[in-house]
């Protein structure tokens, strides 16, 4: 859920809550409170007509199919921040029973955290789940989720902080830890306008993802809080064995020894960039099998007119009878296969990288033995950190020709798939770990606490 404005917090009365717990707020900040209060007020119907957060509209004011109380919540901001949550509650290992209540800002998320439900409670330990949208941190309607989870312990995932969230809270005092956190230099900028304020709802422990994170959170919190651990997301890499040539389920589609060459994940703002690729490469190397991956099925049409008008020889994924000749441009319809074409290629590109979208998955194909080729805008994968480039696991073109280049030297070059393999799992084994420290804290908590605790905050101080 976007910010409004640069996170403060609560209103007045909420403050005087955190208050009674801590020291005194200064009259200013009280004034920011109130400013905070009246903004979500304002706020909040123009919201409803956000198509995003109209799913659990009510559920997000906490009108409605409000959650059970639970031993541990934890906070999931979208898709990438809920399997790493599904991940965490898997490998906990309680000394009791415990509820857990996952919560997250999308719709995408929810339905994750949803669909691992049924695995969570098959595993032998006794960890009952369940799922909600996060509520909005308007300081009463925070009130009331604090009021009725009463968690024992506050799980927020890489960079959830919300003022009202936290200060409410503290009020009860539930331990609030960040795991895999980042924070970045926008953000700390923002946050130090009001320093002592945050300094005050601050989370108890941070578990950072990098260095450079961990600095910004012991500025933020202090440096007695916070401890770097490797990003969990690595823990989600598991290389599995490749599939055997002879078994991958794509072998029929190409001759032997052919030179396949994927364009995976390719997105629109990119596909001009991508067709000129196509075409300098059949002009050095007419023999290669291009497999086009678009990242959108929608964008078919578009490039079947695009092969079309640049006269390539194409045929979609789902026609193909026999071996495609050499030469031809196979456009993929259908799904789950670029793993397998991955593990048959020479050379892989891998999209969303030559205009500024962040990057798809490259892991992928680093995995399958490839030295996958992307472009200059990668930061969605940044927490993999430049060793990968460094490391020569994974080549970065500044634009289009030099992408080019690239692919046809790795067409041209002598494979050694296992050896680049094998490079690929040692630097992600290296930086694994992360998820162990997390859960060890995690528990460490559940040890100390045997119930979940009476809130601070009374119907006297509902605001």
């Amino acid at each position: 859920m976007p910010s409004l404005l640069p996170p403060v917090s609560l209103s007045q009365r909420m403050v005087m809550v955190v208050a009674s717990k801590t020291r005194m707020i200064a009259p200013f900040e009280n004034r920011i409170f109130q400013v905070y209060d009246l903004l979500w007020k304002v706020a909040l119907p123009f919201l409803k007509h956000n198509r995003r957060l109209a799913d659990g509209f009510n559920q997000r004011l906490f009108l409605t199919s409000r959650p059970e109380p639970a031993d541990i919540w934890i906070q999931a901001a979208s898709v990438g921040e809920a399997f790493l949550a599904v991940d965490l509650v898997k490998r906990l290992r309680p000394d009791r029973e415990i509820s857990v209540l996952l919560t997250t800002n999308t719709l995408q998320g929810k339905s994750i955290i949803d669909q691992s439900e049924a695995e969570i409670s098959s595993n032998p330990r006794i960890i009952r789940t369940q799922s909600a949208f996060f509520p909005f941190d308007r300081p009463r309607v925070m009130h009331r989720a604090v009021q009725r989870i009463r968690p024992n312990l506050m799980v927020l995932l890489e960079a959830e902080l919300w003022p009202a969230h936290l200060a409410t809270l503290k009020s009860t005092g539930a331990p609030i830890v960040v795991v895999n956190g980042r924070l970045s230099a926008k953000s700390l900028k923002r946050y130090r306008h009001f320093p002592s304020l945050w300094y005050r709802v601050a989370p108890d422990r941070v578990l950072a993802m990098s260095a450079a994170d961990g600095k910004r959170f012991a500025i933020l919190c202090g440096r007695d809080r916070v401890k770097v651990i490797p990003n969990l997301k690595f823990d989600r890499l598991a290389f599995q064995p490749p599939t055997a040539k002879s078994s991958n389920p794509l072998k029929a589609l190409f001759a032997p020894q052919a030179k396949i060459l994927v364009l995976g994940s390719v997105r629109r703002e990119e596909e001009d960039d991508i067709s000129r690729i196509i075409n300098r490469i059949r002009s050095v190397q007419p023999e290669t099998v291009f497999c086009l991956f678009p990242r959108h099925v929608q964008r078919l049409n578009a490039w079947s007119a695009i092969l079309d008008r640049q006269r390539h020889p194409w045929t979609l994924r789902s026609h193909i009878l026999n071996a495609v000749a050499p030469g031809s441009v196979i456009l993929w319809d259908t799904y789950g296969e670029l793993v397998h074409a991955y593990e048959l290629c020479r050379a892989a590109f891998v999209g969303g990288s030559l205009a500024p979208l962040g990057g798809q998955n490259f892991l992928e194909a680093m995995a399958s033995g490839v030295i996958p080729v992307i472009g200059p805008h990668w930061d969605n994968f940044a927490w993999v950190g430049k060793e990968v480039v460094t490391g020569r696991l994974v080549r970065v073109a500044t634009n289009w020709q030099q992408a080019a280049d690239l692919l046809i030297l790795e067409l041209n070059a002598v494979p050694e798939r296992e050896k680049a393999r094998r490079k690929a799992l040692q630097f992600v084994r290296e930086r694994q770990g992360g998820m162990t420290s997390a859960c060890q804290l995690i528990e460490g908590y559940l040890k100390n606490t045997s119930s979940n605790r009476t809130s601070a905050v009374d119907d006297q101080t509902r605001i």
